[in-house]
């Protein structure tokens, strides 16, 4: 359920630290208090069939504890012993006979009190007389906790009465700032468990991809009975459609212990790589039919002997959280022609790879993250270029209004990366939001880069801290609906861009740490275009 070395009291006081910094100067040496509700195991509506269990993110930081029904109590002051070491008083469920036939019990006190970096354990029926002892030990402290919302997990009104009997002050008004302003820069212990997930995610997608070449190489055998006599076996599984892929990818993490995937998978094929947040996986790879002489994927992967595989990309946006802690993770690879990119899939995959080079090479703390994404940007506009999708001044009729500057201060390429370069990442995949894109944000007063549709759906909106853990994620879509403002424009050649539109969408993301000198590329899983084409047709 825990672990000790998971350091829950230097995150509680990391956050009280921060906590006193949003305070008025009256109330920033008083007795200050946090209560917290932990998450209930949840069930289907009008059933009693449970849904999976995970802790509520705030609660787990501060405690280190996974079991349901939990509270915490803490206390802090400065000026004294509190301040060093502030009192952190966990409550987890008592085991009753009737849950125990049902389920696995909680542990008792005693393994709590051996497996959570807390000063003390009890029951929840210790709560109340506890929070008593505190109101009366600090008439004048002031109670947090975080907002009363559905995002939350509810507080019981027994215990907020207790409190207000106790006539001491309660507020929403700093506790979930405080947190994730905390939250925003990963300890060694965190970094850990986020480089591990990254580690589990990392072979899960590849497991995806060697599949993939298998079956291009029909080196995936099907015995006696298979699939007519007896189910399949996973050795037996050729990946046909999006769901496939994403069970593989599932369960490649699921063995090695992962409990929860951090988000929905993304798994979409074809065209639909276009769909930023493809959820669905419900579809088959696109199928053509078998052309003369045409032995590129030998029908392996044919379902009968009448069609074979289009040429296509497959975009998996998936990772796994291990301990509370999640990874992120894109990988775009080709499916049909063998296992390779067509020309202009692999066009658009270099063009990819080199926004997130390019950008890999910038990171480093104090950087701002708008630049990052202006990079992009920029390194977009001069491809496209490049590959004739955007014109040139030297373009036939054309002039100094399709330069690369103009071009992008026009904010067309937002049309074809619509998204932020990358987020926060941490106990959640879209990590302390109001803490990465503040509303009062004095960094981007002079942060004036392109057009400001570059900047409507970033994420992390600050200079990068050693510490921070991120994404680099560009892309590049080709999405009939966001095309369609763009039809007419003067900056685009239609029918260049008529040659890509078939690729649907390419993201290539890693998950890296900020250090002191630059990054640390957390992502394991390699993207370079060689590789994925190697495994993808079964070569290496």
């Amino acid at each position: 359920m825990a672990d000790k070395t998971y350091p829950a009291q230097q995150h509680v006081i990391k956050t009280f630290s921060k906590l006193v910094e949003l305070l008025p100067a009256v109330e920033q040496n008083k007795p200050q208090i946090v209560f917290l509700a932990g998450e209930v195991t949840p069930f289907r509506n009008d059933t009693d069939r449970e849904m999976p269990f995970r802790q509520e993110s705030n609660f787990f930081y501060l405690s280190g504890c996974r079991v349901p029904g939990s509270y915490l109590l803490l206390a802090f002051q400065n000026g004294t012993s509190l301040a060093n070491n502030p009192s952190s008083h966990l409550f987890i469920p008592k085991a009753e006979l009737a849950d125990i036939m049902w389920s696995v019990p909680p542990p008792s006190l005693e393994e709590a009190a051996t497996t959570h970096d807390v000063t003390r354990v009890d029951h929840p029926a210790a709560l109340p007389g506890a929070i008593q002892e505190l109101v009366k030990a600090f008439p004048e402290a002031l109670v947090h906790t975080l907002p009363t919302s559905r995002l939350f997990p509810i507080v019981p009104s027994q215990y907020t009465a207790a409190f207000l009997a106790g006539n001491v002050n309660i507020t929403e008004d700093y506790l979930l700032t405080a947190l994730h302003r905390a939250r925003l820069t990963k300890d060694a212990a965190e970094i850990e468990l986020i480089r591990h997930a990254n580690q589990i995610s990392s072979r899960a997608h590849e497991v995806v991809m060697r599949v993939l070449g298998q079956g291009v190489r029909g080196s995936i055998k099907r015995g006696k009975g298979a699939g007519t006599e007896r189910p399949l076996l996973p050795g037996e599984w050729l990946i046909e459609k999006e769901a496939e892929a994403e069970a593989l990818f599932v369960a490649s993490c699921r063995r090695e212990g992962a409990e929860h995937q951090a988000y929905l998978p993304i798994v979409a094929a074809s065209t639909r790589a276009s769909t930023l947040h493809y959820c669905c996986n419900d579809r088959e790879f696109s199928w053509g039919p078998v052309k003369p002489d045409d032995h590129k994927n030998h029908n392996h992967l044919a379902h009968n002997y009448d069609r074979v595989l289009d040429p296509q990309v497959l975009l998996i946006d998936a990772g796994c959280e291990w301990k509370c802690y999640a990874s992120d993770i894109t990988r775009t690879m080709p499916v049909g022609n063998g296992g390779k990119f067509t020309p202009e899939a692999r066009a658009i995959y270099e063009l990819v790879l080199e926004m997130q080079q390019l950008s890999f090479e910038a990171l480093k703390p104090g950087l701002h993250w708008d630049a990052v994404q202006f990079l992009c940007h920029r390194t977009l506009v001069r491809g496209f270029q490049r590959l004739g999708i955007f014109k040139t001044p030297s373009s036939p009729n054309s002039g100094s209004w399709n330069s690369e500057e103009a071009i992008l201060a026009s904010g067309i390429s937002s049309a074809f990366f619509p998204h932020g370069v990358g987020h926060s990442l941490g106990m959640d995949v879209h990590d302390v939001p109001s803490a990465s894109k503040p509303e009062k944000n004095d960094t981007i007063k002079r942060i004036e880069l392109g057009h400001e549709s570059f900047y409507t759906y970033l994420r992390l909106r600050l200079p990068l801290e050693e510490g921070m853990v991120v994404t680099v994620e560009p892309g590049i879509y080709f999405s009939p609906h966001l095309l369609a403002p763009v039809r007419d424009s003067r900056h685009i050649d239609q029918k260049v861009l008529e040659r890509y539109e078939g690729v649907g969408g390419v993201r290539i993301e890693d998950v890296v740490l900020i250090t002191k000198d630059g990054y640390e590329n957390l992502t394991t899983v390699r993207s370079d275009t060689e590789w994925v084409e190697k495994v993808c047709s079964g070569e290496i």
